[in-house]
């Protein structure tokens, strides 16, 4: 009897404790259960790379000590993806053809699937993986996906290499390649920049303008004066929102609110507008409704939008970016898209907005996104070569690249995603892959060689097909 009073007491404690964790962890499994689901709900059908894969390269060393505690089915029938944690914390994202995967609260049903019309266009670079013939060519790729430290794999999945507009490298990991379309995480924000130039193009947005969130209409509210500028910069006085750990107000925003832009709307102030610089993800939430509202309000007619103005003049067939329960674009981080349909999206910048001889930016809108702000290496919207003292403040990592060309400019997304450009030397160098777990992705020692490799060919070097 002494012995079953100790172990049902034992028990009774284990049980306490357990309850404890959970309770305490609530938000936590909450948002591992949908960063599961969304990620796998895209690997299956939007990248279509294999979800397990996928899993054990990302999620699980995101999870962490709970991986073990987290499983998730794909239904290719119903093209969804449920997961759980502790058996208790459940999500589940749903794919529409055309608006990549939406993550679903509940037993909420699923939005309503549209039809969204994509018009593709022949690949102008061609069916065919293109192979440099130049040796020197040839190892900085291979520099790009070497693997040198175990514990920090670098996993790369494509790099691009476009010159004077020409590809002429490129290189995918087995189960990848030039359809396949790729998490391009904060790269997403880059692209909502080159959207807010459109509308600014068209005369419907202004970057000096007072931003027109309707919840910041009173002169009275503090944020009210924050403009269009100060948001695409980083320093509209909103909180660094993207900290260390798997609970902040970013993975909130993503994770477990219906209507990402009215969460972000509702942030207070953590500094007076255009006085400090802060990573913002709620601010391109706010940017991703200016466009949304600008072209009809629903999911669909921003993604025609999107489509329209900017992926199919630029021939990026391959491309997405996904949006929230309420039809929000999810700017902040969510777009797929394949490594040459970056590529393609950097060779606009390197271009001053023109494609084709047609002006799809602003004149001088990309001067603009690598001028800088305050005193950091951010841009408008791109990150910038111009400080490589000091480091970027709560993530204590390094501004630039001081191994590149000082006007080189980028978009980068977590877990090493990379659009590097640089003008003085007509380049475009994409890389993407799942770096999760830290370390240098070796993208910047990789383009130095890239930059060395043509300065010796004197041109673009020969590839074949």
């Amino acid at each position: 009897m002494r012995f079953a009073r100790y172990a049902l007491s034992s028990l009774l404690v284990l049980v306490l404790i357990g309850s404890a964790f959970v309770a305490s962890k609530r938000e936590a499994l909450h948002i591992a259960a949908a960063s599961v689901s969304q990620s796998l709900c895209a690997a299956a059908f939007v990248s279509q790379v294999d979800p397990d894969r996928v899993f054990a390269q990302e999620q699980r060393p995101l999870l962490g000590s709970i991986a073990w505690a987290a499983s998730y089915t794909v239904d290719r029938a119903r093209q969804n993806v449920r997961s759980r944690v502790l058996g208790l914390f459940q999500a589940r994202s749903e794919y529409r053809a055309g608006l990549g995967c939406t993550l679903v609260f509940g037993d909420d049903p699923a939005p309503k699937a549209v039809a969204v019309d994509v018009h593709s266009v022949p690949d102008t670079f061609g069916p065919q993986v293109v192979t440099p013939v130049d040796p020197a060519l040839r190892a900085a790729l291979e520099l790009a996906f070497a693997e040198p430290d175990p514990a920090h794999p670098r996993l790369t999945k494509a790099v691009v290499v476009l010159h004077d507009g020409h590809l002429i490298a490129e290189r995918y990991a087995p189960g990848y390649g030039p359809q396949t379309p790729i998490w391009g995480h904060s790269i997403t924000k880059s692209v909502m920049q080159a959207l807010i130039g459109i509308l600014v193009r068209q005369g419907q947005l202004h970057p000096d303008q007072a931003a027109p969130i309707a919840a910041w209409a009173s002169p009275t509210d503090p944020r009210h004066a924050i403009t269009v500028d100060q948001l695409l910069r980083m320093d509209s006085g909103l909180p660094f929102d993207e900290t260390e750990g798997p609970v902040n107000p970013a993975t909130h925003m993503w994770f477990r609110e219906a209507d990402t832009a009215a969460y972000a709307a509702r942030m207070p102030l953590a500094h007076a507008p255009g006085t400090a610089w802060g990573y913002s993800n709620l601010s391109y939430a706010l940017l991703s409704k200016l466009v949304g509202e600008a072209s009809g309000g629903t999911a669909a007619d921003a993604e025609k939008f999107v489509r329209d103005e900017l992926f199919a003049p630029l021939g990026m067939n391959h491309s997405v970016i996904e949006t929230d329960v309420s039809g929000s674009l999810l700017g902040s981080g969510f777009m797929y898209g394949s490594a040459r349909d970056f590529a393609r999206f950097g060779q606009l910048y390197l271009d001053d907005g023109v494609v084709d001889g047609k002006r799809i930016l602003p004149e001088g809108w990309a001067t603009y996104a690598h001028s800088q702000t305050l005193d950091t290496g951010y841009g408008a919207g791109f990150w910038t070569n111009l400080v490589n003292q000091g480091s970027v403040p709560v993530w204590d990592a390094p501004w630039g690249m001081p191994q590149l060309p000082k006007d080189m400019f980028y978009a980068r997304g977590a877990f090493g995603q990379y659009v590097i450009i640089v003008p003085s030397e007509h380049l475009v160098v994409v890389r993407m892959g799942l770096s999760v777990q830290g370390g240098s992705t070796g993208i910047g020692d990789a383009t130095a060689r890239i930059i060395a490799a043509l300065h010796r060919t004197g041109s673009a070097a020969l590839a074949i097909r």
